[in-house]
């Protein structure tokens, strides 16, 4: 054949030419690609708008209005005011003198009444008593008072109160804001950081402005080492039988499907099982981080199995007859082989299980753990675990529900102290993977 007549044969079926059908398919297989960056890109357009709002929501909770008053009670004053009927009004009326006098030497000549300073800042008296009684050896010598306002007071520093929206009643009046307006232009009201709100307990329902988050983390942290002690060395034990020491029988089969309907279970379910098996039944000691570890244990475990098994099956099925072609065990080559490899995958999946557990809800209100009981830290180890107390997603969930607009700042501040807690847990699985994993 000459090369004039191979240059002029049909050049179908060759492999450089792109035909009609390979032009459709590269064709969709480019809007596959496409289809799934704007896919990527609404999924993080949405993280986004996500992350902007719990932050634009949550961050004015670390902050709050401040009242700093330098104090100074004589003993005569202290022993004139604990002789009265009504102390804690008369450390009032100590402190509104004092607060007078720090106006006047700055030039202001504001008057106010004792109503007022109630609806900025509280009950004082109480507060002022309570430090002198516990501190004797300041009496005499200048103490500054940095006292939180009130919520309305905050809300007015924030923006979320103005002159047009208040509304006059027992919380505030408009003419407090004159008086405000005074304090602030004198330096006494100034926004600090609200370190009562990372380290404080929960409040009242009226003072929004002196809840905190800090007993109820300390529960969560409690309940959280009942979880890890428990769901870990059950679930990683329960999966090694199953997976390399069970016999393949209907018996197993059906424990592995009521595992993988447990995984789907609903939590609430696990905390009508907790109420009544822990609390009902074995007279456990209600609304205690205890109680709240043993129902997440349970809604973690099929978590852990299912991630642990999925895990020990990854394990190529050659690394298990080398060991037993040298003559290992079957249970040296399960633990000196395979769980060392599987170790990145099981500790992933346990802390997985874990921030599931930590963000839970439903299961911890109905076994009592609700944020209004959570008022004081623990006073030892023991009574961390046994000891009434709530937790983040319970406490968070209690200032939610509530109808003032601080205690739902609050709230947003909680999710973001929440969510850094599960960003910490999540870099600990990345570090402890990288930390252990082996390469075959």
């Amino acid at each position: 054949m000459t090369d004039a007549s191979m240059d002029s044969a049909p050049t179908k079926g060759r492999l450089t030419t792109v035909d009609a059908r390979t032009k459709k398919r590269n064709a969709a297989e480019k809007r596959f690609k496409a289809y799934g960056l704007v896919a990527i890109m609404i999924g993080l357009f949405f993280l986004v708008v996500l992350a902007v709002s719990i932050l634009r929501s949550g961050l004015p909770a670390f902050t709050q209005a401040e009242v700093r008053v330098e104090f100074t009670l004589t003993q005569a004053q202290f022993d004139e005011a604990e002789s009265q009927m009504l102390k804690t009004k008369a450390y009032e009326n100590l402190f509104i003198a004092a607060l007078q006098s720090q106006l006047e030497e700055r030039g202001l000549d504001v008057s106010f009444d004792p109503a007022a300073i109630e609806r900025l800042l509280g009950k004082t008296g109480s507060t002022i008593r309570e430090y002198f009684r516990e501190n004797p050896d300041q009496i005499g010598t200048p103490v500054t008072f940095n006292l939180a306002a009130s919520s309305r007071v905050d809300g007015y520093f924030k923006g979320r109160v103005t002159r047009d929206t208040v509304v006059d009643s027992r919380f505030l009046e408009e003419t407090d804001l004159d008086l405000v307006d005074a304090l602030a232009d004198a330096g006494i009201i100034i926004t600090a950081f609200n370190w009562n709100f990372i380290t404080g307990s929960d409040s009242g329902v009226d003072n929004p402005g002196g809840a905190g988050i800090g007993v109820s983390v300390i529960g969560s942290f409690f309940m959280m080492l009942v979880v890890l002690a428990l769901s870990l060395p059950i679930g990683v034990a329960a999966s090694i039988y199953l997976e390399e020491f069970a016999p393949q029988n209907w018996f197993t089969d059906l424990i592995e499907v009521n595992i993988s309907n447990l995984a789907a279970v609903p939590s609430i379910v696990f905390g009508i099982l907790g109420l009544a098996v822990f609390i009902q039944f074995m007279h456990l000691p209600q609304s205690a981080p205890l109680v709240g570890g043993l129902v997440l244990t349970l809604m973690t475990l099929p978590t852990i199995i299912i991630s642990t098994r999925a895990s020990l099956k990854s394990v190529p099925p050659s690394i298990r007859e080398a060991a037993l072609g040298v003559g290992a065990s079957k249970m040296q080559t399960v633990f000196h082989h395979v769980l060392p490899l599987a170790a990145p995958g099981i500790l992933t999946g346990t802390i997985i299980g874990l921030a599931q557990a930590l963000g839970e809800t439903a299961p911890l209100l109905l076994i009592g753990m609700v944020g209004f009981i959570a008022r004081a830290y623990p006073e030892g180890v023991v009574s961390g675990f046994i000891d009434p107390n709530s937790a983040m997603p319970a406490q968070i969930y209690t200032w939610a529900a509530r109808a003032d607009a601080g205690f739902y700042e609050k709230a947003w501040g909680g999710i973001i102290i929440l969510l850094i807690f599960l960003l910490t847990m999540n870099i600990i699985a990345i570090i402890l993977r990288r930390r252990f994993e082996r390469r075959w």
